[in-house]
């Protein structure tokens, strides 16, 4: 497990009975118990693949865990479908369930980060009794809508999510492709190192014209590896249409939730963590009164220095925290049941 040869983990693809194909990564602990070990189960985001918990699978495994770590859908070795209706939290969080039930974990600790975090967020309502804890990276629970609003009206009010309407034309497809080292290394660059300014490309048009710029040539591999970096862009050339889908799916997303079966929360007794950079421009921290609205127990942490990509970031923090939160859980749960 060397986060640097993405083909020392222990890679898998299986059919799941939702008849989507599945790609994914599955360590299994050295003491490994199927009756007494607890599964991690990590998604990730947006431009993100099972590699970017390439720091947190060892360590976590090394700490007795089975650590199941998919493609998400859209993504490297899994399926593809080209509508975005099929990006849907409920079908993807019925494609979590059906992995789950494929590997035997009747329940997981379900972690995720960015466009993982939402769809992590979105198990816990669809299919509330599979989760032991859940832990959100970089995205504030925010509930399901009530009335449907439209992305525009969201950006009006959230003018840091601008560069999703870019996302949500299909044009962009095309565009990414064209220029996909450049909008790489912008995603991934430092954002402590001011060398070349890129500013406001999160607003509404700020991207495309950083991309049709000169200014992404300039930067460097930012937090990546050059390897790590080559590997982002050989699992993205001429593949943007499946993880662009995610931002097209607002009113598919807002029907299906209309149902009445759905949480409007996590159930009020599942453990709940929250860990975000403070220095995320793309993280609503705005929501967060809504989130300690709706979940009263939940434990925050605002990380100082720190923006978007947690697990490479801040990895020692989040390699220690996330089990430190896992064994407070549990030994709570003992002493409850004392």
């Amino acid at each position: 497990m060397d986060p640097a040869n993405p083909a020392s983990f222990n890679h898998c693809s299986e059919l799941l009975s939702t008849g989507r194909r599945y790609h994914f990564v599955d360590q299994l602990p050295a003491n490994y118990d199927p009756a007494t070990t607890k599964t991690l189960i990590c998604m990730h985001g947006f431009p993100d693949l099972w590699y970017g918990w390439r720091y947190q699978i060892k360590p976590w495994v090394d700490l007795g865990y089975r650590v199941v770590v998919p493609d998400m859908l859209g993504y490297g070795g899994t399926d593809k479908p080209e509508d975005a209706s099929e990006y849907t939290s409920r079908k993807i969080s019925d494609d979590i369930a059906a992995l789950m039930d494929l590997l035997r974990i009747p329940k997981a600790v379900i972690i995720g980060h960015d466009w993982g975090c939402f769809m992590a967020s979105r198990f816990a309502l669809w299919h509330p009794d599979r989760l032991l804890s859940l832990v959100l990276m970089s995205v504030p629970f925010i509930p399901p809508a009530k009335t449907y609003v439209p992305l525009e009206k969201i950006v009006d009010k959230i003018p840091n999510w601008g560069y999703q309407l870019f996302f949500a034309d299909k044009g962009s497809n095309a565009e990414i492709e064209r220029n996909l080292p450049g909008f790489f290394k912008l995603i991934f660059r430092d954002r402590k190192r001011r060398d070349v300014q890129v500013s406001n490309w999160t607003l509404k048009g700020g991207l495309p014209k950083v991309l049709k710029s000169d200014l992404t040539r300039q930067l460097d591999t930012g937090l990546l590896s050059q390897q790590e970096f080559d590997y982002y862009v050989s699992q993205f050339n001429g593949r943007m249409n499946g993880p662009l889908n995610y931002y097209r799916t607002t009113f598919h997303r807002f029907k299906e939730e209309q149902d009445g079966t759905i949480l409007q929360a996590p159930r009020s007794d599942l453990p709940v963590l929250l860990t975000i950079g403070k220095d995320d421009p793309t993280s609503n921290q705005g929501a967060l009164d809504i989130t300690r609205k709706l979940i009263p127990h939940v434990q925050i942490e605002l990380i100082e220095g720190v923006g978007h990509w947690l697990m490479i970031e801040c990895k020692d923090h989040v390699n220690e925290s996330i089990p430190r939160f896992l064994q407070s859980v549990s030994a709570s749960d003992v002493q409850t049941k004392l």
